[in-house]
């Protein structure tokens, strides 16, 4: 990353914090999804309308985010997303662009094309360690595609792509191996954690009966991160994470003011589990942000972006070294 880019997102970072404007946009260019996910609501959804990639950088060019990410749905199942990345993308400063991906459509070519486009990272969603995550996703032989495209890229994908886990009841016991996985593989791995929010089934939290097992996972986790330093995950998330499974929910939501959505059509909602259509940040800020009493969720859109200040920028420092 050039010096110039550097200062841009460093600069970025401290006008949003102290205008209470978003680090994070999620721009899910669409809704449509080639896989069927247990946690998720989108499978067989269609788009009504979608924006086009020079209304996405307009809108991108207005909010000013820090980190800019390209998401569904599955956005690679728009023929048109390296457009959108490029209309995103300023050469030398923010946003820091991160694509999000079930990987169906992920390629070493299509990798290579994502970046020269302008894409900074790749977010691979990974619910298991083995072929149970076909399942879980619904897509025939999606881990070993993802496995393949591992061995073929050869650690040489160290910096672009993180491994994503959503951690929930039935799969966070293998959250480690995961994380060695991804360590064998030449790359690193991100943990976020369940909402039934989307799919109002609950059977995925995690109740009182796993919780210990569950401090045990994350004691691990943070300990595997210290040795092998291949986790994104701050110490700080995890520890909130037992917190959020412990209540329930996670108190002081900042969706509109830490982190937003652009809906497919270029409309906006505060995030992606409260679906809206306002039309500039400031109507979310003025008519949705003050009544805002939600916190069923800590996603990690939520977890990384409202870090107290001491904690964001200590762990973006620890991340550079």
């Amino acid at each position: 990353m050039t010096l110039a880019r550097t200062f841009s997102l460093v600069s970025r970072g401290g006008k949003n914090y102290a205008l209470n404007r978003p680090f994070c946009v999620s721009f899910e260019v669409t809704k449509r999804c080639n896989a069927r996910c247990h946690h998720c609501h989108l499978h067989g959804v269609k788009d009504d309308k979608v924006a086009s990639p020079q209304e996405f950088g307009e809108m991108s060019r207005q909010l000013n985010p820090v980190v800019a990410q390209i998401s569904g749905g599955e956005p690679l199942l728009r023929k048109d997303v390296e457009d959108i990345i490029r209309a995103v993308r300023r050469p030398d400063r923010a946003p820091v662009i991160v694509l999000t991906t079930n990987g169906v459509l992920l390629s070493k070519d299509k990798l290579n094309s994502l970046m020269s486009a302008g894409v900074d990272s790749i977010s691979l969603s990974l619910d298991y360690p083995d072929e149970r995550h076909d399942a879980f996703r619904q897509v025939k032989g999606l881990f070993s595609r993802i496995s393949s495209l591992m061995t073929e890229l050869n650690g040489t994908a160290s910096d672009v792509i993180t491994v994503s886990c959503v951690l929930q009841r039935d799969n966070f016991r293998d959250a480690v191996k995961i994380a060695h996985l991804a360590r064998e593989w030449g790359i690193c791995a991100n943990f976020s954690t369940y909402t039934w929010l989307r799919t109002q089934n609950k059977e995925y939290m995690i109740d009182d009966q796993h919780l210990p097992e569950f401090k045990e996972t994350i004691d691990q986790l943070i300990q595997h991160k210290k040795e092998y330093k291949n986790i994104r995950t701050s110490e700080y998330v995890f520890r909130n994470m037992i917190e959020y499974f412990e209540k329930g929910e996670m108190d002081h939501c900042r969706a509109g003011e830490r982190f937003l959505v652009v809906n497919p059509d270029a409309t906006l909602s505060p995030c992606g589990l409260i679906i809206t259509e306002y039309q500039t940040l400031k109507e979310v800020q003025d008519e949705f942000c003050p009544t805002n009493t939600c916190g069923l969720c800590y996603t990690s859109i939520r977890a990384n972006t409202e870090k107290p200040l001491s904690v964001l920028v200590k762990d973006n420092l620890q991340s550079r070294t």
